[in-house]
Formats: C-alpha cells, sequence, structure tokens
C-alpha cells in the first residue's frame, strides 16, 4: 500500500464538474492498493498518517501532527497509478495495482478507520475520472509505502 501525503492549505478534487470533496488546512492523501493489501497494513499506514509530525509548532518546527491541528482536515484519493511500473518502454504497466473490487473495499476501509478519528473527512470517487486542485503547502510531500515501514 503507498499513500502520497501532501500537506496543503486547500485542496479539492472534482468529478464531472461538481466538487466532491474540499478541505482547508491539512493532508491530500494519495491512496493506492495492491494484491496483498490487508486491513492490518491499512492500519499501520492510517497510525503513521494521523501522527506524522509536519505543520509547524509555535517555533516555526514541523513538530505537530493532522490530531495536534485544531482545523486539520483529510481529502483522501484513490489512485492505482501508484503502482505503475516504467521498467520497460514507455508505456508504464499497472499489474501490481490490485483489481478494483479489493482495492476499493480497502479504500472505503481508510476512509472509515479516518472518520473515527474525529477529523473532517472528504474524498475522491473511486475509479471516477477526477481534477484535483491544490495549493502545497511547504512544499511538504511524504510517501509512506508499507514495503518500506
Amino acid at each position: 500500500m503507498r499513500f502520497v501525503i501532501q500537506r496543503v492549505s486547500k485542496a479539492q478534487v472534482i468529478v464531472d464538474k461538481s466538487v466532491v470533496g474540499k478541505i482547508n488546512k491539512g493532508f491530500v492523501v494519495l491512496i493506492g492498493v495492491t494484491h496483498s493489501d490487508t486491513k492490518e497494513i491499512a492500519d499501520v499506514l492510517i497510525k503513521k498518517l494521523m501522527n506524522l509530525r509536519v505543520f509547524s509548532d509555535d517555533n516555526d518546527k514541523m513538530n505537530l501532527s493532522l490530531n495536534d491541528v485544531n482545523d486539520g482536515e483529510l481529502l483522501l484519493i484513490s489512485q492505482f497509478t501508484l503502482y505503475a511500473d516504467c521498467k520497460k518502454g514507455n508505456r508504464p504497466s499497472f499489474i501490481q495495482a490490485a483489481k478494483p473490487v479489493p482495492a476499493e473495499k480497502l479504500y472505503n476501509y481508510i476512509i472509515e478507520k479516518c472518520k473515527e478519528t474525529g477529523i473532517n473527512i472528504q474524498t475522491g470517487i473511486f475509479g471516477a475520472d477526477m481534477k484535483v486542485e491544490l495549493i502545497n503547502d511547504g512544499p511538504v510531500t511524504i510517501v509512506l509505502d508499507s514495503e518500506q515501514l
């Protein structure tokens, strides 16, 4: 499982010219799922996500987590292309990405677990053609890969 986390000052996701998810300060999280991923793996990444200390404290040091920021929000977006394999040729292969049904189940599980934190959760639409607009704050972009934790 892969999370690409971007600290943002605001972001939104648009499907068919309609805003389906919108946040202010927080994280946009692009979520990629592979065949071997489980709820247990998702739990590890969610815990790491919620405790990442990348928001500035009173001394302007990255020392606060999303949980520590009063108005922090999450925009969760599925993105199978995080498992693109570009080793051969110029056209990426996506065979390492999970099939849609199990990937959507894990994506929905991640959404529900994140909602349990009490933080405002917004989402894209699984499998939709989405337009993501964001202002990356910092910029701060962190990649969490379950195979590297």
